[in-house]
């Protein structure tokens, strides 16, 4: 989906800047809702070397426009501090040195009012130029400003994953907000029914973005292409807390025959015993929220699972992963429509009958896919140091699809591909089952 009129390199046209103006204003402030409820100590913390303080996501967001818009194309543009350059680039070797990224939770200077202050500036700064840009270099502008406002919209999502791991590490269990909208409690009649199997057919897909119907799409989604694929049969929802619960009650995390070689050296190594953020309280399993510590809702989707553990699920229940090829095929026909950031849950919810089509598609959980993360055929990196934003990482990592209730719902298409390290569990991220024709 766009966020704005298409830039074109014909296109020099004053009213569109102000349109995408508008929008990099509703971003923004989106960003800043998101951390409204923190504390100043919250902002600080780094609950772990793949989790970023709050603070540092707010000026990296910053950071982003001010290096790759603002220092090339504002005329007389001053940065509020030199060093900003180093302490907030991410991972963009071929801009600069970044810091390191499991030390972020060290830098105590800027405060955050400095970091705040820097955000301001360099909205200002963005206002000014989108108000009167160079008419000779708008159209990279609005390309670079379309690829910077998904970029903010993932960090939207990073922060609450990462305020989620950070609070959960206080034996507290203190809620980010207590005003979250509950999910609706299904009655007897409504309850998830037994999983059910929607078959599709072998033939010829078209797979991934179709740049000659316009609208905005990452690299890593390019390189549209033809890929025959096998008959086979997709769960009509995913896998739930209650079944998820019967693996963990039938030995699943104790026996190794489930499991890849590298996922059971991991349950080892980290003493798995449950998906993250769960805890067995009087006898009842509890899991935190970002509104608090609550028993585990049994009919909603599973999540915070790792790669290692939706396949183990799989092994067990005599089913596999779908491939993101078969994912995607089903996808195509779905309304792109769920459990977002705006409805304001921030947690999976438990879906409505499915009535013989795939639910929960989008949003809910990100669903793992069993296909690592590698390039499409033509794949090409973007120019420059943009270049590094997806090709760099296509090693070791595993595909997520769908969205969740942490993604805005603008950002998010059939088409998107998420990745993940196979381990990573902090993510919204859940799964369903695929299997082949008549398994």
């Amino acid at each position: 989906m766009s966020y704005a009129p298409q830039p074109s390199s014909d296109t020099h046209d004053l009213e569109q800047a102000k349109t995408w103006l508008r929008t990099y204003q509703r971003v923004r402030a989106a960003t800043e809702a998101i951390c409204a409820p923190l504390h100043k100590e919250d902002y600080m913390v780094q609950s772990m070397a793949d989790v970023s303080p709050p603070k540092w996501h707010i000026a990296h967001v910053s950071w982003f426009f001010e290096a790759f818009i603002l220092k090339p194309f504002q005329p007389g543009y001053q940065t509020l501090d030199p060093a900003y350059d180093h302490l907030f680039n991410s991972y963009y070797e071929t801009h600069g040195v970044p810091f390191p990224r499991a030390e972020r939770g060290a830098i105590s200077r800027p405060t955050v009012d400095d970091v705040y202050c820097y955000r301001a500036h360099v909205d200002q700064a963005m206002q000014a130029l989108l108000e009167n840009p160079p008419e000779e270099h708008l159209p990279e502008i609005l390309r670079r400003l379309e690829l910077g406002l998904p970029h903010e919209q993932q960090h939207q999502e990073l922060l609450l994953m990462d305020i989620k791991h950070i609070l959960a590490q206080n034996p507290l269990c203190p809620a980010y907000r207590d005003d979250l909208a509950p999910g609706l409690a299904p009655t007897p009649e409504q309850e998830v029914p037994p999983l059910g199997w929607i078959a599709y057919p072998a033939g010829i897909r078209e797979i991934g973005h179709d740049a000659s119907r316009g609208g905005f799409a990452y690299d890593n989604e390019m390189g549209r292409h033809r890929q025959f694929v096998e008959a086979f049969e997709i769960a009509d929802r995913p896998v739930t807390n209650g079944e998820f619960l019967a693996f963990m009650q039938d030995g699943g995390y104790a026996t190794p025959e489930h499991w890849l070689a590298d996922g059971w050296a991991t349950v080892k190594a980290e003493g798995w015993q449950a998906p993250l953020y769960w805890v067995e309280r009087d006898g009842v399993w509890h899991h935190y929220t970002l509104g608090g510590l609550v028993p585990v809702d049994l009919s909603a989707p599973v999540c915070h699972v790792s790669f290692f553990e939706a396949d183990a699920y799989a092994q067990w229940a005599g089913a596999r992963l779908p491939t993101e090829a078969e994912w995607e095929t089903v996808a195509q026909d779905v309304p792109l429509s769920g459990n977002f950031v705006d409805q304001d849950h921030l947690q999976p919810i438990a879906a409505a009958k499915a009535e013989g089509t795939p639910s929960q598609m989008f949003g809910d959980v990100w669903e793992w896919t069993g296909s690592a993360y590698r390039p499409y055929p033509g794949f090409r990196k973007l120019p420059g140091s943009l270049g590094e934003y997806n090709g760099k990482f296509m090693s070791g990592q595993m595909v997520l699809r769908g969205g969740c209730c942490a993604t805005p719902a603008d950002h998010i298409r059939a088409t998107y591909r998420n990745f993940f390290p196979p381990e990573a569990r902090w993510a919204f991220s859940g799964f369903r089952l695929a299997r082949d024709s008549g398994a």
